[in-house]
């Protein structure tokens, strides 16, 4: 029976347990994207707490993807030296870690680029959404081969694609947003041609060994968006194109706020702890990659009876490793209470104007003891 701290491999990278620090948005880069020792010490953090495979924040390949302060860079080699000091560090402190590489898309921010948006097809904005050429699409596709480049030569134990979330890669396969009517609109295989065509160019510009990863929408929540049978087929295809693993979420920033990928509020119930369990179980039935199941888990039993139970290979946290960076630790030592995180998402606040993302609330708490000890003290 598959066990939560048992040694498992993802292609040709071992992992120490089936933990995943999914992709979180940190806020901590330098203005121009670079590394920062903040930044750093936030992942050396994370290995010490025993998560067995950390999945930086996203990277942007292309200075016109760019969508959030704070966000780390990969799209020029004058990033290389911070981010393979990175790379060192959390290797140093016995972790490992996977460069997450995307694209903005329609939602790259123009404040921060000062270059106008580009999407699959046209949409309104301030400024408005370019739809791609053929040639946009052949640049970009060579924008990430060389993203996933960078990522190898710093270090990094793997890449991963992000294709979720509404940002270039699911934007493409979604057909809410995704209005073409050439060869990259219309059909499901017709809207995963972008996606793919970036696969086989990280394959042959990183080998085959290299590990590769996607983060994919197990659905976007849209009205006429990718649904989960639709994500299984692009899973398929992925799995036919010679990727690792894949991880499971859903939800973009267009969709209603219950559908989010960061949902707020607590989990009333365990079953209510897993956002994309029936997806997941789809998923199960037809394709042999590796999962990694992100959205809403917060105890270890439920994560556990997810491994037990042939739902997901590996358990993706966010937000509890915000509240807490060594709860995988805490677990494996035998303090298996529930992860203290509210789903609150305060922690995204402080990211957005330049303290980087913490837990306000147990921040908060901390003070509050501070005050108590002087007091009594």
């Amino acid at each position: 029976m598959a066990e939560l701290f048992e040694r498992i491999s993802i292609s040709s990278m071992p992992l120490p347990n089936r933990f995943v620090r999914s992709a979180t948005w940190e806020g901590l880069a330098a203005p121009d994207g670079s590394v920062t020792p903040k930044l750093i010490e936030m992942m050396v953090e994370l290995a010490r707490g025993e998560v067995g495979l950390i999945i930086s924040g996203y990277s942007f390949v292309s200075p016109e993807g760019r969508s959030s302060p704070g966000q780390l860079a990969i799209d020029d080699d004058r990033f290389l030296p911070g981010l393979a000091a990175m790379v060192e560090a959390v290797h140093a402190a016995g972790g490992k870690i996977a460069s997450q590489i995307v694209h903005g898309g329609r939602f790259a921010n123009f404040a921060l680029t000062n270059l106008p948006p580009i999407g699959p097809s046209a949409a309104d904005g301030n400024p408005a959404c370019r739809a791609m050429t053929k040639d946009d699409i052949a640049t970009i596709v060579s924008a990430f081969a060389q993203a996933a480049v960078r990522a190898k030569k710093a270090g990094f134990d793997a890449v991963q694609l992000h294709a979720a979330h509404g940002f270039l890669l699911s934007q493409f396969l979604s057909p809410t947003l995704n209005q073409r009517r050439d060869q990259y609109g219309g059909s499901l295989e017709n809207r995963a041609r972008f996606l793919l065509e970036v696969v086989r160019a990280i394959r042959q510009a990183t080998g085959p060994a290299y590990p590769l990863l996607v983060k994919l929408n197990s659905e976007d929540f849209l009205d006429g968006g990718l649904t989960r049978e639709e994500a299984v087929q692009v899973s398929l295809m992925l799995e036919r194109a010679s990727i690792d693993g894949i991880e499971l979420s859903g939800g973009t920033a267009a969709s209603p706020q219950k559908f989010r990928p960061t949902r707020a509020g607590k989990s009333k119930t365990p079953a209510a702890e897993v956002f994309y369990r029936q997806a997941a179980e789809l998923y199960k039935q037809k394709v042999r990659l590796p999962l990694m199941l992100v959205g809403g888990i917060r105890s270890f039993d439920t994560a556990q009876r997810l491994v037990q139970d042939g739902v997901a290979d590996l358990i993706s946290l966010c937000r509890p490793l915000i509240c807490e960076p060594a709860l995988i630790k805490r677990w494996h030592l035998g303090d298996q209470r529930k992860s203290e995180c509210d789903s609150c998402n305060s922690c995204f606040t402080p990211a957005s104007d330049g303290r980087g993302v913490y837990c306000v609330t147990q921040e908060l708490k901390r003070i509050k003891a501070a005050k108590r000890a002087k007091a009594t003290g």
